[in-house]
C-alpha cells in the first residue's frame, strides 16, 4: 500500500552499485602511516619485509608478547601494548579474542587522533584476516569514538570493509551513529549509499537484523528529498521501506511533501495526503510545515499563502501549527520576493481564522514577527506592523512585544519609545513589567529623555506600580551624576500618590549637588524640600555641611546650626539623629569659621546627649586657621566673642 499509493513506483530493484563506490578518501586521516618504521629501523626495512613473510614465532615468544600486551593494557602503557600487537601481527599471529578486543577498545577510548587511527587500522586488519576475533561491541565502541571525534570518512570506510568481508554487524548497533556522524559532516549522501547497500544485504541475504529502522529510512528520505531533491531516489527509498515492512511516520510524509511541493507535483501531494489518512495520521502539522518549506524554496508565494490559510481552517484556528523554522522560511520567502504587503495581508487573514482563545505567542502573526527578530530584521518587523495598520488590520499587543524586546537588546531606545507611543495611540497598553524593562535599558544607555517619556506614559496609562521604574530612574541619574535631572524629575512626580517620595530622595539630590560643588542648587533643593514639608534629617545636614566646608562657606554652616537649634528648642527635632557624625561635622566647620559661641553651643548639646567628642581634631583645626588670633583683640571688638573663645580654649585645652 505504501509503495503503490505514493507514486506508482516500480517493484523493488537493487540500488545501483555506482552509488556505493565513491567512499571519502582516508589519506588525510591515516597519514602519517601508523605502521611506518622508526627512522633508525629504515635500513633494515627490505630484510624485515622479506623475513616477515616467512618468520614465525615460537609458542614461548607468542606467550611472552601476549603477556606483555596484557600487562601494558593493565598499566595503560599504550605504546608498549601497540608495539607488542604489531610484533604479533607482523608474523601473522593474533592475540586471543579477549585481548584483541581489549586493545581495540582501549585505543578507541583514548579520544586522540593517533590512537583512533591505530584502533581503525587494527579493526580493518582483523576483519580482513580473522573477523571471528572481533566482537560486535568492539566495533560499536570504535564507531562511537569516531562519531565523537567527527571523523566521517573512516567510519564509512569501516562499514564498507565490513560489507566487503561479509562481517555483518546488526544495523541497530551502528546505524544511528552513522546518521549522526553524517549530519555532523554536513551531508547525508554518504549515509544514503551505505543505507542502499545495507538494504540490499538485508533483502538478498535474508538477514532481518541488517534491516534499517524507521529513523534510518527517514534519514535516507531526508537526503533524497532535501539534499539531492531527487524524486526517483526518494521513490527507491519508499519502495525499499515497503519491501522491508517499515511503516512510515509523519516525518516520512513530511520529507515527501516538501519534495513534491518543491517540484510542483500537486497530484502526488493529493495522493500523499490521502495516504496519510489511510495510515491514521490525523495531525498534519509536519505535513503542512514541509509543504510550506517546499513552496517557499520554489518561490511559489501564492501556494504558501493558500497552504497557511488552509492549515488554519483545518485546525479550527485553535492549534499551534507552524514551527519556528517555518515562520523563518515564510519571512525569507516573502521578503526575497519583495512581497511585504502580501505578508501583512496574510497575517490579517490568518487572524480572522484564529480562535480568540488562542494564546498570543502561538498565533501566526506573532510567529512571523518573532522570526523577523530572530533573523535580525527588527526594522522589517516594524514595517510589517505598519503595513498591517495601513490595511486597517488588527494588531494585538503581543505582536509588538518581540520588536520592543529586540530594540531593547540592541539599545535602540528611541525607536522603542516611539513604538510605545504608537501602541498607546492604537488603544493598547503595556504592563508595568515591560515599562520597567524599557526604562532600565534607556537608563543603561543614558537615554534619559526616553526614560522620562516612558515614565510619563506609565503615569498617563494609570499603571499603579510605579515604584520600580521610579527607583531605576533616580538610581541611574545618581550614578551618572545628573542631580539637575533628578531635581526636575522629582519635582514632576512628587505629588503623585502612587510614588512614595521620601526625605532620602531629596537627600540624594542635595548630596549630588554638593559633591559637584553646585551649592546654590543644593540650597534651592533644600528650600524646595522644606516647602513641600519633607523634614530634613541628619543626612541632609551632613551633605550640606560637607559641601559648605569644601567651599569654605562657614557662615552657611552657622545658619544650619541656628536652624537645628531652633528645632531643638521648639521640640521639632524628630527625624534628626544628632549623633557623633553630625556633632563632628558642625564642630569642625564652626571652629574653622571662628564661630566659637556656636561651637560651645554644640559642645553643650553633645554633653547633654552624652556624645563623645575627640578634642584633638578641633585643636588642629584651630591651629590651622586661628593660630594668631589674640584674646585682647577680641576684647576690644566683642566681649561676647572673647568669652566664647576663652571657653573654647579652656574646653579644648589650648590655654596650657
Amino acid at each position: 500500500m505504501w509503495r503503490k499509493a505514493v507514486c506508482s513506483i516500480a517493484p523493488y530493484r537493487p540500488f545501483s552499485s555506482s552509488a556505493a563506490t565513491d567512499i571519502p578518501t582516508l589519506y588525510s586521516f591515516l597519514q602519517p602511516s601508523i605502521f611506518a618504521l622508526k627512522p633508525n629501523d629504515q635500513s633494515k626495512q627490505p630484510q624485515d619485509s622479506t623475513n616477515s613473510q616467512t618468520k614465525t614465532l615460537t609458542e614461548e615468544q607468542k606467550t611472552t608478547l601476549q603477556t606483555t600486551l596484557e600487562k601494558s593494557l593493565l598499566t595503560h602503557n599504550t605504546d608498549e601494548a601497540w608495539k607488542s600487537f604489531k610484533s604479533l601481527t607482523i608474523c601473522c599471529t593474533f592475540p586471543n579474542k579477549p585481548l584483541t578486543n581489549s586493545l581495540i577498545t582501549h585505543l578507541s577510548s583514548l579520544q586522540d587522533t593517533q590512537n583512533l587511527k591505530r584502533a581503525f587500522a587494527s579493526v580493518i586488519f582483523v576483519i580482513e584476516k580473522d573477523p571471528k576475533l572481533l566482537s560486535f561491541e568492539t566495533v560499536t565502541t570504535l564507531l562511537s569514538s569516531m562519531n565523537f571525534a567527527n571523523t566521517a570518512a573512516p567510519a564509512f570506510a569501516l562499514i564498507k570493509c565490513m560489507f566487503k568481508n561479509r562481517y555483518f554487524v546488526p544495523f541497530g548497533l551502528w546505524g544511528n551513529m552513522l546518521v549522526d556522524v553524517s549530519r555532523k559532516s554536513g551531508s547525508l549522501v554518504a549515509f544514503l549509499r551505505v543505507f542502499e547497500e545495507c538494504c540490499r544485504i538485508a533483502i538478498d541475504e535474508k538477514l532481518n537484523y541488517m534491516k534499517p529502522d524507521l529513523a534510518a529510512c527517514n534519514a535516507a528520505l531526508e537526503c533524497c528529498c532535501c539534499e539531492l531533491e531527487s524524486v526517483s531516489d526518494a521513490e527507491k527509498v519508499v519502495a525499499t521501506m515497503s519491501v522491508l515492512g517499515v511503516r512510515p511516520d509523519e516525518s516520512s510524509f513530511g520529507f515527501l511533501s516538501y519534495l513534491f511541493a518543491l517540484k510542483g507535483l500537486e497530484k502526488k501531494i493529493d495522493e500523499l495526503e490521502k495516504l496519510m489518512v489511510e495510515f491514521g495520521f490525523s495531525n498534519k502539522r509536519v505535513f503542512f510545515n514541509s509543504l510550506i518549506g517546499g513552496y517557499v524554496k520554489s518561490g511559489k508565494i501564492d501556494s504558501v499563502s493558500t497552504t497557511v490559510l488552509r492549515s488554519l481552517r483545518e485546525g479550527n484556528g485553535k492549534e499551534w501549527i507552524f514551527s519556528d523554522e517555518t515562520h523563518c522560511e515564510v519571512v525569507k520567502g516573502y521578503l526575497q520576493n519583495g512581497a511585504m504587503k502580501s505578508l501583512a495581508s496574510l497575517i490579517i487573514e490568518a487572524q480572522k481564522l484564529e480562535s480568540p482563545m488562542l494564546e498570543v505567542d502561538k498565533s501566526f502573526g506573532y510567529g512571523i514577527i518573532s522570526a523577523c527578530i530572530n533573523l535580525g530584521l527588527a526594522d522589517k518587523a516594524h514595517s510589517i506592523l505598519d503595513e498591517m495598520n495601513a490595511q486597517s488590520g488588527s494588531v494585538g499587543l503581543g505582536v509588538y512585544v518581540p520588536i520592543l524586546k529586540a530594540y531593547s537588546k540592541e539599545h535602540r531606545t528611541a525607536e522603542a519609545t516611539q513604538l510605545v507611543m504608537d501602541i498607546g495611540n492604537s488603544g493598547l497598553q503595556l504592563d508595568a513589567g515591560m515599562y520597567d524593562m524599557l526604562i532600565e535599558v534607556s537608563m543603561t544607555s543614558q537615554d534619559f529623555q526616553s526614560a522620562f517619556t516612558l515614565f510619563r506614559d506609565m503615569r498617563d496609562a494609570r499603571i499603579l506600580d510605579l515604584k520600580g521604574s521610579y527607583l531605576t530612574i533616580m538610581t541611574g541619574l545618581m550614578e551618572n551624576q545628573r542631580p539637575e535631572l533628578m531635581a526636575a524629575f522629582l519635582d514632576e512626580v512628587v505629588e503623585d500618590p502612587r510614588i512614595e517620595v521620601k526625605t532620602h530622595d531629596w537627600n540624594s539630590i542635595i548630596h549630588a549637588f554638593c559633591k559637584a560643588g553646585r551649592l546654590e542648587d543644593a540650597r534651592r533643593t533644600f528650600r524646595r524640600m522644606t516647602f513641600l514639608q519633607f523634614e530634613p534629617n541628619d543626612q541632609t545636614y551632613l551633605s550640606l555641611i560637607n559641601g559648605y566646608v569644601t567651599a569654605e562657606k562657614y557662615f552657611s554652616v552657622l545658619m544650619l546650626w541656628n536652624e537645628i537649634k531652633r528645632k531643638f528648642s521648639g521640640g521639632k527635632e524628630k527625624g534628626i539623629n544628632f549623633d557623633h557624625n553630625l556633632v563632628d561635622a558642625f564642630l569642625y566647620a564652626l571652629v574653622k569659621g571662628g564661630f566659637f559661641d556656636a561651637v560651645m553651643q554644640v559642645v553643650e548639646k553633645s554633653q547633654e546627649m552624652k556624645i563623645f567628642v575627640d578634642k584633638w581634631r578641633y585643636k588642629q583645626a584651630f591651629m590651622e586657621k586661628h593660630k594668631k588670633l589674640k584674646v585682647s583683640k577680641l576684647r576690644r571688638r566683642s566681649f561676647r566673642k572673647m568669652e566664647a573663645l576663652i571657653a573654647f580654649k579652656n574646653w579644648a585645652g589650648l590655654n596650657a
